[in-house]
C-alpha cells in the first residue's frame, strides 16, 4: 500500500489550468513537510512546491512562483497543487511525497514518503 496517492493530472493547452490532489493513505503523525517534485523525460526530479503539514509556511520553484499554488485542506489529510498559466515546460510526471524531519522544502533527499506520480501534460 502506497503512503501517498496523487490524482489529477490529465491533459491541458497551454494557458490552462490543472490542480493535483495527493491524499495520505496512512497515519500522518510523522510527516512534517509535504512537497511536490516532477520529472520530465531526460531530466532530473525536480521540486516544485513545498507546505507544512502543519502550518502554512510554503516555497516555490522560481520556475514556478507565481504560477503554481501549493495547499493544504482543513483535515490537513490532503495537498493539492493548483496549476495556472500552464506552458509546454510544465509537461512532467508530478509526485507528492512526505519529509518526517525539518529541513527545506526543497532538499529532495528528506522526503522519506512518495506516491507514484500523475501525468500532466502541456499541449500548444
Amino acid at each position: 500500500q502506497v503512503h501517498l496517492v496523487e490524482s489529477g493530472g490529465g491533459l491541458v493547452q497551454a494557458g490552462g489550468s490543472l490542480r493535483l490532489s495527493c491524499a495520505a493513505s496512512e497515519r500522518t503523525f510523522s510527516i512534517l513537510r509535504m512537497g511536490w517534485f516532477r520529472q520530465a523525460p531526460g531530466k532530473e526530479r525536480e521540486f516544485v512546491a513545498g507546505i507544512r503539514w502543519f502550518g502554512g509556511s510554503t516555497d516555490y520553484a522560481e520556475s514556478v512562483k507565481d504560477r503554481f499554488t501549493i495547499s493544504r485542506d482543513n483535515a490537513k489529510n490532503m495537498v493539492y497543487l493548483q496549476l495556472n498559466s500552464l506552458k509546454p515546460e510544465d509537461t512532467a510526471v508530478y509526485y507528492c511525497a512526505a519529509a518526517p524531519t525539518h529541513g527545506a522544502y526543497y532538499s529532495i533527499n528528506d522526503y522519506a514518503y512518495w506516491g507514484q506520480g500523475t501525468q500532466v501534460t502541456v499541449s500548444s
